[in-house]
């Protein structure tokens, strides 16, 4: 495999604010692009379609890494699509089958601060069916708005369950410890990222062989 990767900010971000995150892909080798939209005031189905677009145009095999809502938007844009060119996707800190923080900011009255991405927030996925390989990154760190609106159950990142980052269908699943912004800053998640997309598996305390499978 090529080391060709594509990066996706969260809700609220910009792509600058994965810089860091790049500098470690790129120091492990990786050439990186940077996918940067409007979370909010895009339509989605612009969105998914210019990533397409940009995943149909970079030579050979790509992967994909999202923070947050960028995992949602990177499952969205390659599911059914037969013709994109192989590869991974590590989702970072994603609630792959529904948010609770954005359901209870919807009830209170800020539906417009999810703008076009509220539906693929609140609901999320099903399953994951589509050819690629998924890695999700969770954090347990519990501080941020989450925790504030009283949202979350279970381990948490403070705006991100931990059970909200499992979905049938996913190849692997790790903790680990950072807030939900934290995750984009955290050496050891990138490492598991660069794991995952080198390997298929992260690396797991209890099995350093680094398989553990969920269907």
């Amino acid at each position: 495999m090529s080391d060709h990767l594509i990066l996706l900010h969260g809700l609220w971000m910009r792509g600058i604010a994965l810089l860091m995150l790049r500098r470690r892909f790129e120091s492990e080798g990786f050439e990186v692009d940077v996918f940067d939209y409007l979370s909010v005031a895009a339509p989605l189905e612009r969105t998914l379609e210019r990533l397409r677009k940009q995943l149909r145009e970079t030579p050979d095999t790509v992967h994909v890494v999202g923070h947050s809502l960028g995992g949602l938007v990177a499952l969205r844009a390659c599911r059914g699509q037969d013709d994109l060119p192989l590869g991974r996707i590590v989702c970072m800190g994603s609630p792959l089958n529904g948010s609770a923080s954005a359901q209870r900011l919807a009830e209170a009255g800020g539906a417009w601060m999810l703008g076009h991405s509220k539906e693929l927030l609140e609901h999320g996925l099903q399953r994951w069916d589509g050819k690629r390989e998924v890695g999700v990154i969770a954090g347990s760190k519990p501080v941020g708005l989450g925790a504030a609106l009283g949202s979350l159950q279970g381990d948490h990142d403070g705006s991100v369950a931990v059970s909200e980052t499992r979905l049938p269908g996913i190849r692997d699943h790790c903790v680990v410890t950072a807030s939900h912004s934290g995750l984009i800053f955290s050496a050891e998640a990138a490492a598991q990222a660069v794991r995952f997309l080198r390997q298929g598996r992260f690396e797991h305390a209890h099995d350093k062989a680094g398989v553990e499978t969920v269907s």
